[in-house]
């Protein structure tokens, strides 16, 4: 078993708090001491009172998504023998009402590209696999009910 910690802090300062018209800039400080600027998403709060260009929740989950899968993909091509030289993903959540009526992010889609060099490079069949042990052994896809979708974009893919 391992444990992660994150601190989140805010603070009122010398804000009103009771008109609602408060920052939800806050700090997000994770176990290696990097403080990265959150707030609540633009598109729940609007600015002022959040900052667009800090992290919101909504953007923090799709994120670990996207970068759980990531780690696991390259992990799989290492042990496949494939050289993996770029791999970014424009992943996408979706913010909707859910079978209950509660809003939820219902929807990530994963966008990844990945660039391979060396004499030995995957076909199609072969990234799909790959993407597809790489989203099974995601832990935090493994963690969550929303549906994760990945839509590969192909670069140096052979056949």
């Amino acid at each position: 078993m391992a444990y992660y910690t994150v601190e989140t802090i805010w603070s009122r300062g010398d804000q009103k708090f009771l008109d609602n018209r408060y920052s939800r800039r806050h700090i997000l400080r994770f176990d290696a001491g990097l403080d990265v600027p959150g707030s609540s998403s633009p598109h729940v709060v609007p600015v002022p009172c959040s900052d667009p260009e800090a992290v919101d929740p909504e953007e923090a989950f799709v994120s670990s998504l996207s970068s759980c899968h990531m780690l696991w993909f390259l992990a799989i091509a290492v042990k496949r023998t494939f050289i993996v030289d770029h791999y970014q993903d424009k992943a996408v959540g979706i913010m909707a009402r859910d079978a209950l009526g509660k809003l939820a992010m219902t929807v990530v889609t994963l966008k990844p590209e990945v660039h391979f060099s060396g004499d030995q490079r995957p076909s199609r069949d072969d990234i799909d696999q790959m993407h597809h042990e790489a989203h099974e052994e995601c832990f935090i896809a493994n963690s969550v009910k929303t549906e994760i979708r990945c839509e590969p974009v192909y670069g140096d893919a052979v056949g």
